[in-house]
């Protein structure tokens, strides 16, 4: 399929995906290890390479208020627009090598596949989550495109670090999506994460305008993003959206490159209880 969101330009391929805009050179790929340029054209060489697939309980998503009590088929990738050194699925967002994925001859799926996996299994909804759906966009759509034939439900679990165009594009097939809100703190974006939070507030609210079902999630990382000022500051944010939008406050553990004490379970019970002075949905997670 001929890639989506990617201009070629003197040699070189311009993705306008995500902010990162990547201009990427021959025989190169941009930031998030998928989107790429050979000979000067644009590429997606894992274009239905799939690092897993599962059916799982939809509150796992998280979504707790959307066709809740249900089963999910989980739909996941390679790769990823953000570079979180806390990262807790990093084995799959940030290594797009699929020498290194196990039994990864047979992860090949086309869309079609996908659709019956979900009828076979009888699960009304498929995620596309695990690692970032986003930079995948050009497959999600296509999937999302067969399952609203076949009356199954499109949830989205992402970053949310789209530019306009290419989200309004997605968010048009799509049912539900949480969303992660990894931080309230621009600088904490542009320089931990490598993202921009102004365009991930943009999504939710361009979500929550096109009528998608949408619940947030944050997770709380010791001395990055716990303070009470800039968690007060999202909570505020996301009522200024909507006061019923569902918050999901969830605890760290180390992993990756970060090794910060897990995040205390008190301690996040009582943001959440802050929280619920804004907010008419709380809930904690990754906690007993």
């Amino acid at each position: 399929m001929t890639p989506l969101f990617m201009k070629e330009e003197d040699g070189n391929v311009i993705c306008n995906l995500c902010p990162n805009n990547c201009n990427i050179k021959n025989s190169h790929f941009g930031s998030c290890g998928v989107r790429g340029n050979k000979g000067g054209k644009g590429i997606i060489p894992l274009y239905g390479f799939i690092s897993a697939l599962a059916v799982d309980p939809i509150e796992k998503k998280p979504l707790y208020h959307f066709k809740p009590g249900s089963k999910i088929l989980s739909l996941g990738f390679l790769g990823c627009n953000l570079h979180c050194p806390f990262c807790q699925n990093w084995h799959i967002s940030q290594n797009t090598d699929i020498s290194e994925q196990p039994d990864s001859q047979n992860k090949w799926l086309k869309p079609e596949a996908v659709i019956s996996a979900a009828l076979n299994q009888n699960t009304p909804s498929i995620a596309y989550t695990y690692s970032e759906p986003l930079v995948h966009i050009e497959y999600v759509l296509e999937c999302m495109a067969l399952a609203r034939k076949h009356g199954i439900a499109n949830v989205l679990v992402t970053n949310g670090c789209a530019n306009a165009q290419a989200a309004e594009k997605i968010l048009e097939l799509t049912d539900a999506a949480n969303i992660d809100l990894k931080s309230f703190n621009e600088e904490t974006y542009r320089k931990c994460l490598k993202g921009d939070l102004n365009t991930v507030l943009d999504f939710i609210r361009l979500a929550y305008k096109m009528g998608v079902h949408i619940e947030i999630t944050t997770l709380v990382v010791p001395d990055l993003n716990d303070s009470a000022d800039e968690l007060d500051a999202a909570a505020q944010f996301i009522a200024s959206v909507d006061s019923k939008i569902p918050w999901h406050l969830t605890a760290y553990h180390p992993d990756f490159r970060w090794n910060a004490p897990p995040t205390d379970p008190a301690f996040l019970i009582r943001c959440a209880k802050e929280a619920e002075k804004k907010l008419a949905c709380v809930h904690t997670g990754n906690i007993r």
